[in-house]
């Protein structure tokens, strides 16, 4: 009786990942692309619809493309401003006629939140905060802590001299914020209290026009 051969069984490579890095390159940029054009499109804020759609595409962007800043810290400097916001305090709602911007100076450990009025009466007067910043050492390299110092009225400035009346914060409890995705135009943040904000850089705008 002739002997039955031996039949080596194949094994199948397992399916590539749908996360993997060909993933990642392909659906990133066009993920980004949707999610720069909704928040640039009038008051995303306003249509639950846009908000769902907003917050999924953030979710996926998280993947896809994690910040780091140990690579990144240069691109957080720059004026952000703030185009949805999961919360819903009135000073985090995104409104055609206000600005919520974020000023940011890594490098010099500054940051500055201002709420002024959008268009022309904007230099004229805001409500601002001033803060000192850094950026953590531990993984995933994301963290900034930031304690405030300084809030009140800030309005225009003349010559030298800046018109503002501001008065001492007194911060009681550590603040952070994780930046979660960031590049030349988006920038994805949660707050320590699960808050998501989805910033776009203002590159109209010169940081040292407000960092005196």
């Amino acid at each position: 009786m002739r002997p039955v051969p031996r039949v080596r069984a194949v094994t199948q490579a397992p399916p590539a990942s749908p996360d993997g890095p060909t993933a990642a390159a392909a659906e990133a940029p066009a993920c980004r692309q949707e999610l720069l054009g909704l928040l640039r499109a009038g008051s995303p804020g306003a249509a639950p619809s846009a908000a769902r759609r907003i917050e999924a595409l953030i979710r996926r962007l998280e993947l896809l493309q994690p910040a780091d800043l140990r690579s990144q810290v240069a691109q957080l400097a720059g004026v952000w401003e703030l185009r949805w916001s999961s919360s819903s305090q009135p000073y985090l709602a995104v409104r055609p006629w206000l600005e919520n911007l974020q000023l940011l100076d890594p490098a010099g450990g500054r940051a500055l939140n201002l709420l002024r009025p959008a268009g022309p009466l904007g230099p004229l007067a805001g409500i601002a905060v001033q803060a000192s910043i850094a950026v953590a050492s531990e993984e995933p390299h994301q963290r900034v802590s930031v304690r405030f110092e300084r809030g009140g009225w800030r309005g225009p400035r003349f010559g030298d001299q800046r018109l503002e009346l501001f008065r001492q914060v007194r911060q009681s409890f550590a603040a952070w914020l994780d930046v979660t995705v960031l590049d030349d135009e988006l920038r994805v943040s949660r707050g320590q209290n699960g808050t998501l904000f989805a910033l776009v850089r203002r590159a109209d705008l010169e940081l040292a026009a407000f960092l005196d």
